[in-house]
């Protein structure tokens, strides 16, 4: 027998809030949290604006010796963590630790410490390496560092898979508590890229926006857009075993029923153009979950306002939705955050939990006119206020990777 599931506690770092209540709070606003990039001089750069993360002071969130021995995207991932902890009213100290997993991916990891260990390297020789490069630059250390500070024991892993890392991170969570290897978990993603490096990396691709007006960089689905923003923070959440939550009474968020995972096995940066990878994805999440798509009431998708992403994922909607695509509404939450790469899944998924609390489905801002081919309900121009019972959200990765899960507002039985 699979175990319920439900959502308990939300922690989120943003670039329009270091915290849910401050993040949910500006997506109804319409805020976007795009701007000229401020992190390096990026004159020579192709692009020119980024959606960095404002004011997140790490010495609020942990003490200084630890924040100095972490990398920002561990330094995002602990302050997500331990928010949604607090939120979830979890004490690990009433717990068996043993049974508390923590799932907390990292597409890259630290590439700026990587970069500066570089430098060194060359000007100063080997012996001027900082002794602290490895463990601050792995990608695991998001979930190492989580673990240590919340005292969490049980299974701790990193699933890194692009820019779906956080959306699989959450459905190895939900496996995880459904079949009884833990009880609760932290799960979700974090990133911090903003670097040289990696804006010259991805500009390489051209998969970056070269826009340069912070309105009209990101723009999902529209027939303009010319590529995505990068962005940066966290998304974590605690998921729980139904019974578990409510013998501490807890307050439930909504319940996780679906999880599904592909791979395209066709490209190593494009998404299948018929959308077959990403369409299995879904249904496969619909069929975990008993549902048809005509039941899914909202779909925020990976909407990365790339060329090919929003072309073939549309595709993939139509495919998996067949009749019923036309009437689910769409949303991006990236055009107000940029690609938060692997922590976007964390992200979007807290927002798909705080969409069926208020029933308000956010505008896709910055999108104006979609291309011919996308003729969906991309909610362009104003948001949308419906009941949502059942949200899905979508994760493409790099390699192929297709993840999506599926939520549900909670009802007792």
């Amino acid at each position: 027998m699979k175990r319920r599931v439900v959502v308990t506690g939300l922690g989120a770092v943003t670039p329009i809030g270091n915290n849910v209540e401050e993040f949910w709070k500006s997506v109804k606003e319409g805020k976007v949290g795009i701007g000229e990039i401020t992190k390096f001089d990026a004159t020579d750069y192709k692009a020119k604006v980024a959606a960095e993360v404002k004011d997140f002071v790490a010495k609020e969130h942990m003490d200084f010796k630890s924040a100095k021995r972490m990398d920002t995207f561990s330094q995002y991932a602990v302050a997500a963590a331990k928010e949604a902890v607090e939120d979830s009213g979890i004490s690990i100290s009433e717990e068996d630790p043993y049974r508390g997993a923590v799932i907390v991916g990292s597409g890259v990891g630290s590439l700026q410490e990587m970069e500066k260990s570089h430098i060194k390297l060359l000007e100063k020789g080997p012996g001027k390496v900082n002794p602290l490069l490895v463990p601050m630059m792995i990608s695991n250390m998001a979930a190492g560092n989580v673990s240590i500070q919340t005292g969490f024991k049980g299974k701790c892993t990193n699933v890194v898979s692009a820019c779906a890392s956080g959306t699989h991170c959450i459905g190895d969570a939900f496996r995880a508590i459904q079949y009884g290897d833990a009880d609760f978990a932290l799960a979700g993603g974090a990133e911090a890229s903003i670097c040289p490096i990696g804006v010259a990396g991805f500009a390489a691709l051209t998969a970056l926006s070269t826009a340069t007006d912070p309105l009209k960089a990101s723009r999902p689905f529209d027939q303009d857009r010319d590529g995505f923003v990068i962005g940066e923070g966290a998304g974590i959440v605690v998921l729980e075993e139904l019974e578990h939550a409510k013998k501490r009474n807890a307050k439930i968020y909504g319940e996780v029923v679906g999880y599904g995972a592909t791979a395209d096995a066709y490209h190593i940066t494009s998404p299948a153009e018929d959308g077959g990878g990403a369409a299995k994805a879904m249904e496969y999440a619909m069929e975990d979950g008993g549902i048809s798509p005509e039941e899914v009431d909202y779909i925020n998708a990976h909407g990365t306002s790339t060329p090919v992403n929003d072309l073939f994922e549309t595709r993939a909607i139509k495919l998996a939705f067949k009749d019923a695509a036309k009437d689910v509404v769409i949303n991006s939450t990236k055009s107000m955050i940029g690609h938060l790469l692997g922590a976007a899944g964390g992200v979007e998924f807290i927002t798909c939990i705080k969409t069926i609390q208020d029933g308000f489905i956010h505008q896709t801002m910055g999108s104006e006119v979609p291309e011919e081919e996308l003729d969906l309900n991309y909610a362009i121009g104003a948001p949308v206020l419906k009941d949502v019972t059942y949200a899905m959200s979508n994760s493409l990765g790099f390699g192929g990777h297709n993840a999506t899960l599926l939520v549900k507002k909670y009802e007792e039985n």
